[in-house]
């Protein structure tokens, strides 16, 4: 048996480029702008998750760049070793100060984040009850660590209350997307923590794609639903509106601090690049000044939504700046992927796994940056070619 017969045997993405729909890898030549290049052509941009457009800030980029000029590009090691750096535990004190816990940790990428907490803090006599939605990296997260999982049906709260009951008295940690970030929709955070206080559970809560976007002053879901109190742990992601890549966690000292000596996806990487805690350091500024960015957000996620139902399409529960085009086959998802970057608008075609099997969809998300003329300019093209495909 040959280890690398699967790669030979593998012939999906073939296929799809075969049939010149390959939609992946597509190369962009400009910033995550609401206008991009692709293949020297602008096209307007509804795929990005740039949420507050914060990632060509004039000031993000200037913080940035003179951190690399002092710093360097690089750290050359953990932070665990020799690779913290002033930058960094400014950032840690910064993000635990504007999330109001006691303690945050800084991750080189949010992957990582879920993948170093999860597998430290899940032993054995421990259980994860889990959103079957959840994010890919909360699934590998807890499959590395050496407690068990158990999934509950989608925001379905009886379910989730049946299986705390079947955890009994072992350890149990909720963990749940703020925002699913296919869907759009969120997590039921209100009612999880009523079934987390009758079961005696913890609750993570991965905010990637909440965080900057929900609650009056950025924190996210919890901040929202007005539970942040009950929540234990928010995860936090650097990528979507913080503008540039990496992670955090952040909660109870001591619980950050265990996680800081355990998380081997912590121990064992280089430290995020001075050039992006700078600009983090910065992005939180500008979300904590500037709370317009979140309103101009959101009358341009209301706009769409309200254009696009108009329009016949199926948005599904959407509550977010994501809203997907619900079309359940997958080859007719990629072929208005195609035909719409044809018309000049780059959407994401989502297919299973990332969403069940029958339920493909077109993902689009929003930006403060987006002006009424780019997105009315988008729904002509998203109107085209939804009659054309016969989607609606």
């Amino acid at each position: 048996m040959d280890v690398l017969q699967k790669c030979a045997d593998y012939s999906f993405a073939n296929e799809v480029r075969s049939a010149s729909l390959y939609p992946y890898f597509r190369t962009i030549s400009s910033p995550q702008d609401p206008v991009v290049t692709i293949d020297g052509a602008k096209v307007i941009m509804l795929g990005s998750n740039n949420y507050l457009g914060l990632t060509s800030h004039p000031e993000v980029r200037e913080a940035s760049a003179q951190a690399v000029l002092k710093y360097g590009t690089g750290c050359a090691g953990s932070r665990f070793l020799n690779g913290t750096l002033d930058v960094h535990v400014e950032l840690d004190e910064r993000l635990a100060a504007f999330m109001k816990a006691e303690a945050a940790l800084t991750f080189s990428t949010g992957y990582q984040v879920n993948l170093g907490v999860l597998s430290c803090l899940l032993g054995r006599h421990d259980v994860a009850l889990l959103d079957r939605l959840d994010h890919a990296s909360i699934l590998d997260g807890v499959r590395l660590g050496f407690g068990k999982s158990l999934k509950f049906k989608h925001n379905d709260m009886a379910d989730l209350d049946k299986k705390l009951a079947k955890a009994g008295d072992k350890g149990k940690l909720i963990v749940v997307d703020g925002v699913f970030s296919m869907e759009g929709d969120l997590a039921q955070l209100p009612e999880i923590a009523e079934l987390k206080k009758k079961h005696g559970a913890r609750l993570l809560v991965d905010d990637a794609h909440g965080l900057g976007v929900f609650g009056e002053n950025g924190r996210g879901t919890a901040e929202h639903f007005g539970v942040e109190h009950e929540v234990d742990l928010t995860m936090g992601t650097f990528s979507k509106s913080l503008a540039t890549v990496g992670g955090f966690i952040s909660g109870p000292a001591e619980v950050v601090d265990y996680i800081r000596h355990h998380a081997r996806s912590q121990i064992f990487s280089a430290a995020m690049p001075p050039g992006a805690a700078a600009a983090v350091l910065k992005a939180v500024e500008i979300v904590e000044r500037e709370p317009d960015r979140r309103k101009q957000l959101w009358e341009n996620t209301d706009f769409m939504k309200r254009e696009l139902q108009g329009l016949g399409f199926d948005t599904g529960d959407s509550e977010s700046p994501v809203i997907p085009l619900v079309v359940g086959d997958d080859l007719l998802c990629f072929t208005m992927a195609k035909r719409l970057g044809e018309e000049g608008v780059f959407v994401n075609p989502i297919i299973a796994p990332a969403v069940p099997a029958g339920q493909a969809m077109i993902r689009t998300s929003y930006m403060a940056t987006h002006t009424r003329e780019h997105l009315e300019k988008a729904l002509t093209a998203i109107q085209k070619v939804g009659r054309e495909l016969e989607v609606i």
